[in-house]
């Protein structure tokens, strides 16, 4: 083989072995996320200051984001405008705001397994919003994914109480909220691209988590402790700005599918993480509903591809 022909090989697997590392190390960022709100909480932080500090912190990397991606493209339109102020406050803001309250009440472990529900969200709200069909498979994967998560809650709640309840219902809340941002984001997408609008969006949603603060707390409510500060700039940076870029980097080099597939190992770390650093119980039956949801997940997505490659061999 000629050696440019063996360069180029290389740089090829190269550029995939990349992407699924950027892929690995951004599913475990954004499954980190969790810990960190965890592990602030037993500094006496709450929900609300906990956002506040996440946000403030990653606001500047957010602004830098939309700034760089938006570079020699047109300004935005007026209804671009709104459906960026839309997808921010429900996307972002009012997700992430259920999701650290109802932290609060499950496991970091229990959260993450719902979070993961996400695909089977935007599945449905296709089919309620737009019509979308639901094929066999797909709701075979959703079956055995919810089977998962009752099969955890059912646990969860025998052992810490009826609050367990109220928490997940909150960060079912939350998954839902982000799934109406993913159904109603794909004109945006094209018109501004991902990068752009995650950046944008973000800002939006940061500005509206510094606005809630100030509305609600007091300004002493700012003054916490110091690991809570250190914390937070972990959460801005490490579990939300740099998940964002690494699995951006990671869908250009290997796709979205492989991405998709890489990311399942979420509710895993988080898992494990959540046991090593919380000490959270980890059971034969934690195992299993995890076992359950990721199971089905995977189910359900490929069938959602099998359909959409169906779809498009009828339309050539």
């Amino acid at each position: 083989m000629p050696s440019a022909q063996i360069q180029q090989a290389q740089a090829a697997s190269d550029k995939i072995a990349s992407g699924f590392v950027f892929a690995l190390l951004g599913a475990v960022g954004f499954s980190a996320k969790a810990i960190i709100v965890k592990l602030a909480y037993r500094h006496g932080a709450d929900a609300v200051t906990l956002l506040m500090y996440r946000m403030l912190f990653a606001l500047p990397l957010f602004v830098l984001m939309a700034w760089w991606a938006g570079r020699g493209r047109p300004r935005l339109t007026g209804r671009e405008r709104l459906g960026v102020l839309a997808l921010g406050v429900t996307g972002y803001y009012l997700a992430s705001l259920l999701d650290f309250e109802g932290l609060r009440y499950i496991s970091a472990g229990l959260e993450r397994l719902i979070l993961y529900l996400n695909p089977t969200l935007v599945m449905l709200l296709g089919r309620i919003v737009y019509g979308r069909g639901i094929r066999w498979g797909q709701l075979l994967g959703m079956a055995i994914s919810y089977c998962g998560v009752v099969l955890v809650f059912g646990l969860e709640t025998h052992v810490q109480g009826a609050h367990v309840a109220w928490g997940t219902l909150l960060v079912l809340l939350s998954a839902l909220s982000y799934a109406v941002y993913l159904v109603h984001s794909d004109a945006l997408v094209r018109q501004l691209g991902a990068l752009r609008l995650v950046g944008l969006a973000s800002t939006v949603a940061c500005l509206c988590c510094l606005l809630h603060f100030a509305l609600t707390r007091p300004l002493a409510a700012a003054v916490v402790a110091t690991p809570v500060l250190w914390l937070s700039l972990l959460n801005a940076t490490l579990c939300t700005a740099a998940p964002i870029l690494l699995m951006m980097m990671a869908i250009e080099r290997i796709g979205a599918s492989a991405a998709a597939q890489i990311g399942m190992v979420g509710p895993l770390s988080t898992i494990f993480m959540g046991v090593w650093l919380l000490d959270e119980p980890f059971t034969p039956w934690m195992a299993a509903g995890t076992a359950l949801v990721v199971g089905g997940i995977y189910v359900c997505t490929r069938a959602a591809r099998r359909a959409a490659g169906a779809t498009g061999a009828a339309r050539r």
